[in-house]
């Protein structure tokens, strides 16, 4: 009896375990004048008015002579290092000592859309990477979510780390179809990607558009970029980005189309 207690016991804690396993998002390594500093320091630095230059990813090389000055905190993934740039105190009183630019007119902000919410989705057939071709249009009666991303592109991998948790366990066995679509680039990059995600619990089929044929019919500038269209091949929602909250937007927006 006492060993059926112990098997019980820790089959039902593995359970539990596997139940309230997440898979942790990324994040970003800031780097100051080769120094690793938290995302307070930035803010300061923001407010103080020291900031010259922001940018997110390095190269290869880079990423090889920030491992060999700063050891393994800098992590396994180059497209989540920040490198900040600051003012000299020379740079500052120069900065602040010239004239304040007049205010200039607000314009509203051109996030890219070629197709915009309530335009009919147009039609496309991609090659998928686990073999096989979909075409948007044999979807028909189902909710489908089209992602724009690529392999460099690191607020879209942040959003994949959230697709399986709030996209698709919620909706599996449902008429619902994620269709994510890597831009512009080579299948063996898009392999290499997805096979990295997989050892992290982020597994899902991804298609492939080297040429940009269909993201050319969809959208420009940023990514990544969703579609959600409905199950008469009209698009009911649009969203660019990564951010806080835009992925649990997603999933309330697919959970209306599939009346749940």
């Amino acid at each position: 009896m006492k060993k059926i207690l112990v098997v019980v016991f820790c089959f039902i804690t593995c359970l539990l375990q596997a139940q309230e396993t997440t898979i942790q998002k990324p994040e970003y390594v800031i780097i100051v004048n080769d120094s690793i500093v938290s995302m307070d320091k930035v803010n300061h630095y923001a407010q103080t008015g020291y900031i010259k230059a922001m940018h997110k990813g390095v190269s290869e090389e880079e990423m090889s002579r920030l491992r060999e000055k700063l050891g393994p905190r800098v992590g396994d993934d180059r497209r989540f290092i920040m490198l900040i740039t600051l003012l000299t105190e020379e740079e500052k009183k120069q900065r602040d000592s010239q004239p304040k630019p007049a205010v200039q007119p607000v314009h509203p902000v051109d996030e890219g859309y070629i197709l915009k919410k309530n335009d009919p989705a147009a039609d496309f057939t991609v090659e998928m990477l686990s073999g096989g071709k979909i075409r948007l249009s044999d979807l028909r009666g189902k909710v489908v979510l089209v992602n724009f991303w690529a392999t460099w592109c690191a607020p879209c991998i942040m959003e994949f780390h959230e697709i399986p948790s709030r996209i698709l366990t919620p909706f599996r066995n449902k008429e619902f179809v994620f269709l994510p679509i890597s831009i512009g680039e080579a299948r063996h990059l898009v392999e290499k990607t997805m096979a990295d995600l997989k050892k992290k619990g982020i597994d899902f089929n991804a298609a492939l558009d080297p040429d940009k044929t269909v993201w050319n019919k969809y959208g420009k500038a940023s990514i990544p970029k969703n579609f959600l269209i409905d199950q008469n091949g009209v698009i009911r929602y649009v969203s660019t980005g990564y951010g806080e909250n835009k992925v649990v937007q997603l999933s309330e927006e697919i959970k209306k189309l599939l009346k749940l």
